[in-house]
């Protein structure tokens, strides 16, 4: 027995399991989309990640690579469990006919497994669902989670496409969008780093407070020792005056 798997998100770079073979193609009437939460892996409960699902399109093709298993049922079984658990956030699992770049009019691989969600909020609670642009960038430039952060995973599924030479344009769209975002500041907690009067003061008053200080010094040192010169020739014409004569 054996089996494939098609890859279109992280798996693209980082399959993490054992494999045996690996091609890079496409499958057909499918879209790549950022309309899949990620609550355990680049993101958290209160602050999901935004990852990668497939959405039909008629015409459209999906490049990405595909991995072979086999080897035995106890192989087998141990990659399919792993792969589940690593993309729990998935709730189908999809048949499609896979292509490679020089035969477009015939599958080169039949029945590949490729991990689909349910484009429905309701039942499925993981699917986002669309957004605009620049709130989509915000999301993914400000969520992380335990596997690292969600621009992260963008900028590497961008590189991945660009070494399989197919670039996407959503892709690239996208990171460059997220750049933008991280260009102006975001913070961590999903929301834009705005600097703080009350902090910008402080720390600005502290400043000039110092420099202030610091211009005054060399008054205040001369000040100190032309008083004490002035007090100690005093106290020699005091002294003098008080001398007898010899």
């Amino acid at each position: 027995m054996v089996f494939w798997v098609f890859g279109y998100g992280s798996l693209v770079w980082n399959p993490g399991f054992e494999y045996d073979e690996k091609i890079i193609g496409y499958i057909k009437d499918y879209r790549r989309v950022f309309d899949l939460a990620c609550i355990d892996h680049r993101g958290t409960p209160e602050h999901p990640a935004r990852t990668c699902t497939l959405e039909d399109a008629e015409g459209s093709i999906c490049w990405g690579a595909v991995y072979c298993v086999r080897g035995g049922p106890e192989k087998e079984r141990l990659a399919m469990e792993y792969l589940e658990r690593r993309e729990c956030e998935y709730d189908k699992k999809t048949l499609v006919n896979f292509y490679k770049e020089d035969d477009p009019s015939q599958p080169a691989i039949t029945d590949v497994i490729v991990f689909t969600s349910t484009p429905d909020k309701v039942s499925n609670k993981y699917y986002l669902g669309p957004a605009p642009l620049e709130e989509m960038a915000l999301q993914i430039a400000t969520a992380f989670g335990p596997c690292g952060n969600n621009r992260d995973y963008l900028f590497l599924l961008e590189k991945a496409m660009s070494d399989l030479g197919h670039e996407e344009d959503m892709v690239i769209e996208l990171a460059n969008e997220v750049r933008k975002v991280l260009g102006n500041g975001a913070s961590t907690d999903g929301k834009p780093l705005k600097p703080s009067r009350k902090a910008t003061t402080t720390v600005d008053g502290k400043l000039q407070k110092k420099a202030a200080s610091e211009k005054k010094m060399p008054s205040l040192l001369l000040a100190f020792f032309s008083n004490h010169i002035t007090i100690a020739v005093l106290f020699v014409a005091v002294y003098s005056l008080t001398m007898p004569l010899s």
